[in-house]
């Protein structure tokens, strides 16, 4: 692909796209650069007919440990709405080619919801998945209370959303937000298997079978993601997002006022 990029690394492995998220120093935190570099390497590949299938990954310690907090800190409610970077997650549900989440080590916040917005995730025994929000005074924003309240059931997303639970690989396994765990050293090499093997197969097929199936998943999904992102901006005009956002840059503990 000609372009270069500063923020992921990209690859070809025969029928097989990989990229790699690369901003190791912030555990590969989405920030806007990296989000948009991102979706113009899967939109350029998803018109490519040498390419059947992706594959997303980041590094042995994290595949993305949630968003830049520091982009957001100071943000008010209009200007995350008006802003809403939160679109490019979106976009990977329009991909017409498997969109696959090789996932070891930290996968949080933000990092969650882009690991679910793929169609699959083949994840290392040390991948941890969480949605942290609650912390910094929000909730998750770009999908996560709705895709992960599918994925595992509506007791462990509340407790995930409200109380900061982190699922292992073996329990993320269990309650089927992943579809398989592999020895860390071979999770990224499976992930390229599973999407060679995809990549083989009919493309119309393939891309038809995918709607199918996101169709039987997301029926009435496109309200329930409204709802939270109403929710999500309007707690922007809160004191304790500031708060929040404010005690994680500075490292110490939130000191919440319901305000």
């Amino acid at each position: 692909m000609g372009k270069s990029y500063s923020s992921v690394l990209v690859e070809v492995h025969g029928r097989v796209g990989l990229v790699r998220l690369n901003r190791p120093q912030a555990l590969n935190a989405l920030n806007s650069t990296l989000m948009q570099e991102l979706m113009d390497v899967l939109a350029a590949w998803d018109a490519d007919p040498a390419i059947g299938a992706v594959v997303i990954c980041g590094n042995d310690q994290a595949f993305a440990a949630g968003a830049d907090i520091r982009e957001m800190a100071e943000a008010t409610a209009v200007e995350m709405l008006t802003r809403d970077s939160i679109a490019a997650f979106d976009r990977i549900r329009t991909l017409k080619k498997p969109v696959i989440a090789a996932v070891s080590g930290w996968c949080l916040g933000g990092g969650n919801e882009l690991a679910m917005s793929c169609d699959m995730i083949v994840a290392s025994e040390t991948a941890r998945f969480g949605q942290p929000e609650i912390n910094l005074g929000v909730i998750p924003g770009a999908g996560g209370t709705q895709r992960l309240t599918r994925a595992v059931g509506k007791a462990i997303a509340m407790e995930m959303v409200l109380n900061n639970r982190t699922l292992t690989a073996a329990e993320a396994l269990h309650y089927g937000l992943v579809n398989r765990v592999v020895p860390v050293e071979r999770y990224l090499e499976e992930a390229l298997e599973l999407a060679a093997q995809i990549a083989a197969r009919a493309p119309l097929a393939v891309y038809m079978g995918k709607e199918a199936v996101n169709h039987a998943f997301e029926s009435f999904l496109s309200e329930g993601i409204a709802d939270e992102r109403r929710a999500f901006y309007f707690l922007f005009s809160t004191r304790d997002q500031k708060e929040g956002m404010q005690a994680f840059i500075e490292k110490r503990k939130p000191e919440w006022r319901g305000e």
